[in-house]
């Protein structure tokens, strides 16, 4: 799936450009970001409610590509300077974590 997907289908406002034509195979849903380093996919997208450097960080360390920011979070400036920094994309939505994980599935064609 091309990240662009993430706005123009789904809508969510984009915080932090993605790189130009880049794709994610598969996303991941957590909060934890222990959980993310230890069993994240590389070349996933993040679907958390986490939204700060710290988030960008463990997003890297993991290979990933992009951050979905649910249930109307913020992004302070810290946290998408460190994203451009790193190439990771950033998006926000009023979508909660189930409904975006349904709709991010949906869109990798898993469901």
């Amino acid at each position: 799936m091309n990240l662009n997907y993430l706005s123009r289908t789904l809508g969510y406002k984009v915080l932090q450009e993605p790189e130009h034509d880049a794709v994610v195979s598969q996303a991941y849903t957590s909060d934890l970001l222990s959980d993310v380093m230890g069993n994240a996919p590389e070349d996933s997208v993040l679907i958390t409610v986490q939204g700060h450097k710290n988030t960008v960080a463990v997003a890297s360390l993991a290979g990933m590509k992009a951050i979905i920011l649910c249930s109307n979070r913020s992004a302070p400036d810290e946290m998408l300077d460190a994203a451009a920094q790193e190439g990771i994309a950033v998006f926000a939505t009023r979508d909660s974590q189930f409904t975006v994980s349904y709709k991010v599935a949906r869109g990798l064609g898993l469901v």
